[in-house]
């Protein structure tokens, strides 16, 4: 069996955003090929994963860019949270938007 990967531009960006941040560039690598995961689950349904908050704690959470999951939430403004280095999603559990930065992502299972 034989396994491909693809990297885009975008993920490209990303692993360089992370290399530099983490000071390891296998760790940017592999962290931006999770964050594609994670987009790709978060995009298709309710995503599970675990990522490191920003005071350090670590935050297990369910969440979901659906569109016809969170329609009624989205307003339109502002900019993509991508072109600040985060994942935004819409947490289930709360029922608001929440974001993560790039490296913090732990784990999508």
């Amino acid at each position: 069996m034989t396994t491909s990967i693809v990297i885009d531009n975008q993920t490209i960006r990303r692993a360089n955003v992370i290399a530099y941040r983490t000071g390891n560039e296998v760790m940017g690598v592999l962290k931006a090929q999770m964050i594609e995961l994670l987009k790709a689950k978060l995009h298709s349904g309710v995503a599970h994963f675990i990522y490191q908050k920003k005071d350090g704690s670590i935050r297990e959470a369910w969440g979901t860019t659906n569109h016809s999951l969170v329609s009624a939430k989205v307003n339109g403004n502002g900019i993509p949270r991508d072109y600040v280095n985060c994942v935004c999603y819409f947490d289930v559990e709360k029922g608001a938007f929440r974001s993560l930065r790039f490296e913090n992502l732990i784990q999508v299972f």
